[in-house]
């Protein structure tokens, strides 16, 4: 009895440790699951960029200075259209800017959306700090109006003290925003109902994720409506759907998810020894031989003087260079097949490797072929 009661206490242990297995399996499955709304886009649903030419008035001496010039007839023609008359060259103003006004118009906006305003001076003012922008047309690719924007600017910067050697400037007070001022006055939305095939556009292109949308939603759907076109595109047959309603069509498909891995990729950026690598970037057999040269210039000065018997003898300071190089003892680390980037990273920083020497030894390993994976520097 008491063996069999043991062995049910295995037989017990192992069936839990299956059991466990099996979980920690399906979380890991489930850390790699991601949804189609989060990797793909549709065609045709993008933002689209504004950009408007105006004033802000109510600077506080910090404005365009008289030399330039388009300042003061854009306050001159502004005075015009409200009934004043008056000549630009007798002008002269301190508390106007000239400014670029730009924005971005979202997808399905309709007249009376609001919109945040970016003000960037174009002129020679010193901050925009308690400016308000005067009524501006926001224009699309096409020249066409599509948005007005005006309102009190909110600045993430200022300018303390006069003249430049006691004055202190913090971030960028010549760009501020107009939070919510701008308002759209065109209707710019796509009709959905005219669309016969509803493409989706990945973010990244990847052939074997395009295959994985268009599989998930035809087994979501029970039949062939989605069609991978190339590494980005998925096409769906709208009418083929069953679905009366796009965006409903849209809703389901974007709740979806697919397994996704990782891309093999390794950015680096040389000016600030900057390294991120993706997860499933692996190593060949490789070995890093590292030396260390270095060389030390030193200058000393020496008092020469005559001997006692010199007649014509001057004193004199003579310098002394010494020139010394020491070469360090080479340092090598030798890492097995399969092995990742952040061990050949923690190796290369127990040899005592910079930022920099990372980043050049990834080079140098990527032309040997020893790193199976894709290599950006910035």
């Amino acid at each position: 009895m008491v063996s069999q009661y043991k062995q049910l206490r295995w037989v017990a242990r192992v069936l839990a440790l299956v059991l466990l297995a099996a979980q920690l399996s399906a979380a890991t499955d489930e850390k790699r699951q991601v949804l189609i709304r989060d990797i793909a886009t549709i065609s045709g649903v993008r933002d689209n960029p504004l950009v408007g030419y105006g004033i802000v008035i109510g600077l506080k001496g910090t404005g365009d200075r008289q030399q330039t010039v388009f300042t003061v007839q854009t306050l001159a023609n502004v005075l015009q259209r409200m009934g004043l008359q008056i000549p630009p060259a007798t002008v002269q103003v301190r508390n106007v800017a000239a400014v670029i006004v730009t924005a971005s118009l979202p997808p399905f906006a309709r007249p009376g959306t609001t919109l945040d305003i970016t003000v960037s001076s174009v002129g020679d003012a010193k901050s925009l700090e308690g400016g308000v922008l005067l009524l501006t047309a926001l224009h699309g690719t096409d020249g066409d109006v599509y948005a007005e924007a005006q309102g009190p600017l909110t600045l993430g910067g200022y300018t303390a003290g006069q003249g430049a050697s006691n004055s202190k400037q913090v971030n960028h007070p010549t760009v501020g925003r107009v939070p919510a001022g701008g308002i759209v006055e065109r209707d710019t939305s796509l009709d959905l109902t005219r669309l016969t095939t509803l493409s989706f556009v990945l973010r990244d292109s990847d052939f074997s994720a395009s295959r994985d949308v268009a599989n998930v939603i035809n087994h979501e759907f029970g039949k062939e409506i989605a069609k991978p076109v190339d590494s980005r595109q998925i096409d769906i047959d709208i009418a083929q759907s069953g679905t009366a309603s796009v965006p409903v069509l849209i809703s389901r498909i974007q709740g979806l998810s697919i397994a996704m891995s990782p891309p093999a990729k390794v950015i680096m950026n040389e000016r600030t020894g900057t390294i991120v690598m993706g997860g499933d970037v692996k190593l060949s057999p490789v070995s890093v031989l590292h030396g260390d040269l270095t060389v030390e210039v030193t200058t000393t000065f020496a008092v020469s003087q005559p001997t006692p018997v010199s007649k014509n003898g001057n004193t004199a300071v003579v310098p002394q260079t010494d020139v010394k190089a020491e070469e360090g003892p080479a340092r090598s680390i030798q890492l097995k097949e399969g092995a990742s980037v952040e061990e050949l990273i923690n190796g290369l920083h127990a040899m005592g490797a910079s930022a920099r020497d990372i980043v050049a030894i990834l080079q140098a390993i990527k032309a040997a072929g020893g790193l199976q994976a894709e290599l950006e520097v910035l």
